[in-house]
């Protein structure tokens, strides 16, 4: 017997919500195995995530995780290279929601400048646990966050040149693990 397959839930009942607060803007919606995903414009992100915790129709209260994605060299079609998510829970109505928002680079830099287009506002003012993942983000992929209130590496050290979990970045480096101070058993 073939396996069935699920057809795509895009009925989420917060879609529809949202729908109807924002009219004017472009919001997009896919579904994978049973989750939710509502794609945003950059510059329409923080008043959409006010929206969904504020209103008591959505009530997202929690910020589970905000997280970088690189879709370079992507099989399939995307809007931009870079992808931010967050996924959002409801506690009220155990629900769960992502929501991405697509950036695309406007200078072709391995992550060494700063990009104006690599950049979102801050959800911390929403959600203050947002502050860490935001930080990664950044660290990791260059994205920078308005109105963070401490956007510094997390992981890396300050002058860390390059963000490396970009695909363009080398699988082995650039240098780095020749200049680190070579720490013997009887050093430590």
């Amino acid at each position: 017997m073939p396996a069935q397959q699920a057809k795509p839930n895009l009925d989420h009942p917060t879609l529809k919500v949202v729908k109807e607060a924002f009219p004017g803007k472009t919001l997009r919606a896919t579904e994978f195995r049973g989750q939710t995903t509502l794609i945003v414009e950059p510059a329409d992100l923080h008043e959409i995530m006010s929206f969904l915790k504020s209103d008591e129709r959505c009530d997202y209260n929690f910020l589970s995780d905000v997280i970088g994605v690189d879709y370079l060299d992507y099989p399939a079609q995307t809007i931009g290279r870079f992808a931010v998510i967050y996924n959002l829970c409801s506690y009220a109505r155990t629900d769960r929601l992502f929501v991405k928002v697509f950036l695309d680079p406007s200078i072709d830099s391995s992550g060494t400048e700063e990009d104006p287009a690599l950049w979102l506002d801050s959800v911390t003012d929403l959600w203050p646990g947002a502050e860490w993942t935001e930080r990664e983000v950044f660290d990791m992929f260059g994205i920078r966050f308005r109105n963070h209130p401490d956007l510094r590496r997390i992981l890396l050290w300050e002058s860390y040149p390059a963000h490396p979990l970009r695909k363009d970045y080398p699988l082995r480096g650039r240098g780095e693990r020749e200049n680190y101070k070579v720490v013997s058993r009887t050093d430590a």
